[in-house]
């Protein structure tokens, strides 16, 4: 993992048109010339100036401020950079402190001065600089790799972008459901990429035209990389069964839900693919959890809060793949750290009889859950469509809420979807080796 995280970073693009700069003002002299200049004082750390981003940047000068914790370099295009000597020397890209084979770092942290400074710094040529430190090891950076890690607000905004690719399109019942054919994606880069951006930017993606038989979803996880193994198996068929040990496998309606909150880690992704279908109900229903809860938060910040803060109990105990005793606290609405919703984590059939918070504090979150969950089912965000054979829905599960309209049984199997899971780690890492092949991406 770390071997792909640290080669991304090593290759990541970040578009032209911006840059990381800081007002040419606050400039101090080269440390070669034998002093430094305390400008950084009362600046925020590594900021800088919107200027032009030269794809291949030159450097125009280089020097040490701050006796000698930070290294300003000025660029070719006249903006200017500002790096934390500590992090310079944590990074060094020598065999001695990176492995290059693994694009991981060599240097343990026992070893690293968080105090130090640079003797020495100089212009290398137009392309580099290198670096003396106070015990003679020596350090080369070049000016690419420089100028992706500006420390500026902007520019790690667009590392996190380039890495993460963080864009939502949020929807309700308008939505036009993307779709694109299975055979493609299974076989043509440009098309596996569209549908894995498009997941990611969506959150849900129909796969048309595979075979009506158990075994396309295996193909599909080696497509990304490798399915999630669960105590369902590594993947599950959706079906009327007697002593059914989970609701899905029963004919009747099921509402609005994410799958497996029981787990630590439930898994990110999912796919379903239709099988056989039932002639009458069967509908799948989905529902955009993060634009149902961006209005649950300006409707009734305090609901929003209350889920966002609770730790809700959730088990699971039966046998399938193996036996099994799962049990999980998760809040309603996982946000970050500027309160924005990252997670759902919801499904009424798990939720435990078991509530490990204050009796007082119950009803209130009951009202809470009472106003998200009407919302998630309100005409204005619920989205109705009918699987057929071959249709395989791939969803974010941590974002799109489904559900199931109730269909009959019969004396055979009517209805009959195999299931499957994938991690988004696993998803994003075949994303980002597509999005580096495919050219004129989106």
């Amino acid at each position: 993992m770390w071997k792909a995280v640290a080669n991304a970073l090593l290759r990541a693009k970040v578009p032209g048109g911006r840059a990381c700069c800081l007002p040419p003002a606050q400039k101090g002299r080269s440390l070669l010339a034998g002093s430094t200049h305390h400008c950084w004082r009362g600046t925020a750390l590594g900021l800088c100036t919107s200027r032009p981003l030269s794809m291949s940047p030159g450097i125009q000068k280089v020097e040490a401020l701050d006796m000698g914790h930070f290294v300003r370099v000025e660029w070719e295009d006249g903006s200017e950079s500002r790096y934390p000597c500590v992090w310079l020397r944590d990074n060094c890209q020598c065999p001695h402190c990176f492995l290059r084979s693994a694009g991981a770092r060599r240097l343990v942290f026992e070893d690293l001065d968080v105090n130090i400074v640079v003797k020495e710094v100089a212009l290398a040529d137009r392309k580099k600089i290198s670096i003396t430190w106070p015990d003679e090891h020596a350090s080369e950076y070049e000016a690419e790799w420089l100028k992706k890690r500006c420390f500026s607000e902007e520019a790690r905004a667009e590392m996190r972008e380039d890495l993460f690719l963080p864009e939502r399109q949020y929807w309700g019942s308008d939505l036009q459901l993307p779709k694109i054919p299975f055979e493609e994606i299974m076989y043509n880069d440009e098309s596996a990429y569209k549908w894995l951006r498009t997941l990611k930017k969506v959150g849900i993606v129909l796969l048309t035209g595979a075979a009506a038989r158990q075994g396309e979803l295996v193909k599909l996880g080696h497509r990304i990389g490798f399915l999630r193994l669960t105590f369902y198996g590594p993947t599950w068929q959706v079906q009327d069964k007697a002593d059914a040990n989970n609701v899905a496998y029963t004919t009747g309606k099921l509402c609005f839900h994410t799958d497996y909150p029981v787990l630590q880690h439930p898994p990110g992704v999912q796919f379903l693919h239709c099988i056989k279908q039932t002639a009458v109900g069967g509908e799948s229903e989905v529902v955009d959890g993060f634009h149902v809860s961006n209005k649950l938060k300006e409707q009734n910040p305090q609901a929003y809060q209350i889920l966002s803060s609770t730790a809700v109990d959730y088990t699971d105990i039966g046998v399938d793949y193996c036996d099994f005793a799962v049990q999980c606290k998760q809040r309603i609405i996982d946000v970050d750290s500027r309160g924005q919703a990252v997670r759902i984590n919801y499904n009424n059939a798990t939720r435990d009889t078991v509530f490990d918070i204050p009796a007082e504090k119950v009803r209130p979150f009951y009202a809470a859950l009472k106003e998200f969950n009407d919302l998630l089912n309100s005409t204005e965000h619920k989205f109705t469509y009918k699987l057929k054979p071959g249709d395989v829905v791939t969803f974010d599960n941590w974002r799109v809420l489904h559900g199931r309209q109730s269909y009959q049984s019969g004396s055979e199997v009517t209805r009959h979807l195999e299931g499957a899971y994938a991690d988004w780690d696993v998803v994003m890492s075949r994303l980002r080796l597509l999005r580096k092949k495919v050219p004129n991406r989106d």
